[in-house]
């Protein structure tokens, strides 16, 4: 075993114990830095500091996403399972109430030393390239649409690589958990659940705002003959979506608009779908978003809106993601959106919880990514591939250890008399949903 290996001296000790004295409490994993100095666990993933720029990144972006820069570009690698990795760091700030860096006067000028000794003091580090850089202020149309484009327009190759035939990039229902149900069955169940609860038949109008790669557009003009008005903000799944329209026969059944939704006009419409879109919206434009969705409806109509969300003390969607996947997202609990919804004069009649079922979902996503690695490197770098691998596994975990949620919101636009117009029971919604 070499000096470096065992030596209290190493770059990976140095570093274990100033870690150690900024978070208050031992690292769950094991550490192993550029000179070969190795500390912490035998057992589990192994924490790979690569270069000295890694630690400089921390010094000058503290957190979450000096951390995350470190890791799309390399600097900083785990050597084993990463998602067992994160639980480790994750079941630590939890059991051991791990606590944000604290450190005092004399803690940072420790730190300062450290950081000389170790050579990570320099010049600010070049910001990744895959990293979002939006202008102009807050949910601004143009704003917005940079945002979209920045996460939907990566390629419509890539999607199509990631997920499955359907092109559905939302969260699948296993309608039966004890089956091998693959992705591409569980969008299917997804799509025709949220057709039975919006209840389309043929000739109904339907609003798909935030329509994607058209999934549920596609299976709503095909199954229940639904027409559908689709609209999303990113010019590749416009494209997309046209192109299955014309190869479908559905031209008399689709109209692709892609346009902000602040913008939509025609209606009113029977019904008005929004998945995973509203998380995108902004908090302060919520209400009007809200709004909207009412105003779109008929009297009598109905609206679903699949959404992501977040506890009281963990808003937004977090650094890394608006940084990286999807900037300017903004996640709420659950009860609030439910009172936005019902503000705006919509009645909230059924609230569906499918938090285990995008578990299920980003795995499915991820196994895609790590069997065809080399082909999404070939593709987009190994950059963004990177990226993608951390936002899956994490993704993945949140929702697993319920710090994210996703939710089917089902509402309706009374009649001025009150009629909802809605069944007595929502059985029939779930029946025989595995073969739709």
């Amino acid at each position: 075993m070499s000096t470096a290996r065992t030596t209290r001296h190493g770059a990976a000790h140095r570093i274990a114990a100033l870690v150690e004295d900024a978070l208050g409490g031992p690292l769950p994993v094991r550490l192993r830095a550029w000179d070969g100095s190795e500390t912490g666990p035998a057992e589990g993933p192994v924490v790979v500091v690569r270069s000295r720029r890694a630690l400089r990144r921390l010094l000058w972006q503290p957190g979450e996403l000096g951390l995350a820069q470190a890791y799309v570009t390399g600097e900083l690698d785990v050597d084993g399972d990463l998602a067992d990795g994160l639980r480790r760091m994750w079941a630590a700030t939890r059991e051991r109430r791990v606590h944000p860096p604290r450190l005092s006067l004399a803690g940072r000028a420790r730190a300062a030393g450290t950081a000389v000794r170790l050579g990570a003091v320099g010049p600010r580090p070049v910001t990744p390239a895959s990293q979002a850089r939006l202008r102009g202020g807050l949910h601004t149309k143009s704003r917005d649409r940079a945002a979209i484009s920045h996460h939907y327009d990566l390629s419509n190759d890539f999607y199509r690589l990631l997920l499955d035939e359907t092109m559905a990039y939302s969260c699948g229902v296993w309608a039966d958990e004890y089956t091998d149900a693959n992705a591409a069955d569980a969008q299917r169940a997804k799509l025709e659940l949220i057709c039975r609860k919006l209840g389309l038949a043929a000739g109904s109008r339907l609003l798909d705002i935030g329509c994607g790669w058209g999934s549920l557009t596609l299976y709503a003009a095909e199954r229940h003959k639904a027409k559908v008005t689709a609209v999303t903000l990113a010019t590749e799944q416009a494209a997309h979506v046209r192109e299955q329209v014309r190869e479908r026969g559905l031209e008399d059944r689709v109209e692709v608009v892609c346009q902000d939704y602040r913008d939509i006009t025609g209606g009113p419409y029977d019904a008005v779908s929004s998945v995973e879109m509203g998380e995108h919206v902004g908090d302060a434009e919520y209400p009007a978003f809200a709004a909207a969705l009412h105003r779109m409806v008929r009297p009598g109509g109905r609206v679903l809106v699949q959404q992501m969300s977040r506890g009281r003390k963990a808003p937004g969607g977090g650094a890394f993601i608006e940084a990286y996947i999807a900037p300017d997202m903004h996640m709420r609990p659950l009860g609030e959106t439910v009172q936005l919804l019902e503000d705006a004069g919509l009645e909230v009649r059924h609230v569906e919880s499918l938090r285990e079922h995008y578990v299920r979902t980003v795995v499915a996503w991820e196994r895609t990514l790590e069997q065809r690695w080399d082909e999404f490197v070939a593709l987009v770098g190994e950059e963004t591939a990177r990226v993608w691998r951390l936002y899956l596994v994490g993704g993945a975990l949140a929702f697993e250890q319920r710090r994210m949620g996703v939710d089917q919101i089902l509402s309706v636009r009374p009649t001025a008399e009150g009629v909802s117009g809605m069944p007595a029971t929502p059985g029939e919604w779930y029946e025989r949903l595995d073969r739709p």
